[in-house]
């Protein structure tokens, strides 16, 4: 409770009140039936997405030498080393979250660039393979059995899977972008050593004010709305070769 009164009370909380206002007078929840109805298929989707992601990370910085995240429990795809309680709700329910970000000390890369890029690289690498490893989950049920894919039950165990895919595709689209603190800001830092120039800590300290920014005028949506059709069509077509 303490630590949910802390959330309301900082920067993201506010954030993300505000964007649940924005939600509400969007519409979004209208029907609430139908709403909670999506947000249950959608479970499977957003626990995997992020633990997927997070192990991935902890996992290559472990290879490359860091005993950070095996001392901190975070090699393991169990769901509870890696979800945050309150940004997973807040993901469910306002379509915005995070997971337990994974601590990393790039002292132990015997390249530091190198690894923290495929640090960084690492967790949106993690979300694509997913989404295509259930992409072809669900081309084996239609092959092993077409009739009961489309069968009531079947129909609904098909619409989770989809699910995984499509939020591992916007899981990774998302992370990509190169706005800190997400991932593709990190890989972008590291391929082009930003970090020599003085704007760069600017950028980053207030990186945070900048997402919430593109995300309350849409801005992300903009920019993502069309590559993320575009890849999770690419992967349905797998159900069709």
């Amino acid at each position: 409770m303490n630590r949910f009164k802390q959330y309301l009370n900082s920067p993201l909380g506010i954030f993300i009140i505000l964007l649940f206002l924005l939600n509400l007078v969007s519409g979004a929840y209208t029907n609430p039936l139908d709403w909670i109805m999506s947000k249950i298929m959608m479970l499977p989707g957003i626990v995997i997405g992020l633990s997927v992601h997070e192990w991935a990370h902890g996992f290559v910085s472990h290879k490359l030498g860091d005993p950070t995240p095996k001392m901190q429990g975070r090699l393991t795809l169990n769901p509870a080393a890696h979800i945050d309680p309150i940004g997973f709700l807040s993901l469910l329910i306002c379509g915005f979250g995070w997971g337990i970000p994974v601590e990393i000390d790039p002292r132990y890369y015997k390249h530091r660039r190198s690894g923290e890029m495929m640090v960084a690289f690492a967790g949106v690498a993690m979300n694509f393979i997913t989404a295509v490893v259930f992409a072809f989950i669900v081309k084996g049920i239609y092959t092993a059995s077409a009739v009961f894919a489309l069968s009531a039950v079947g129909g609904v165990i098909i619409e989770i899977l989809l699910y995984v895919v499509r939020i591992n595709v916007v899981l990774m689209a998302f992370n990509l972008l190169p706005i800190p603190p997400l991932d593709g800001f990190n890989i972008v830092t590291e391929i082009f050593n930003l970090r020599k120039y003085g704007w760069w800590y600017k950028v980053y300290r207030y990186g945070f004010l900048i997402l919430f920014a593109c995300i309350m005028l849409r801005i992300t949506g903009i920019l993502l709305n069309a590559p993320i059709k575009a890849i999770y069509s690419l992967l349905l077509h797998i159900l069709y070769l």
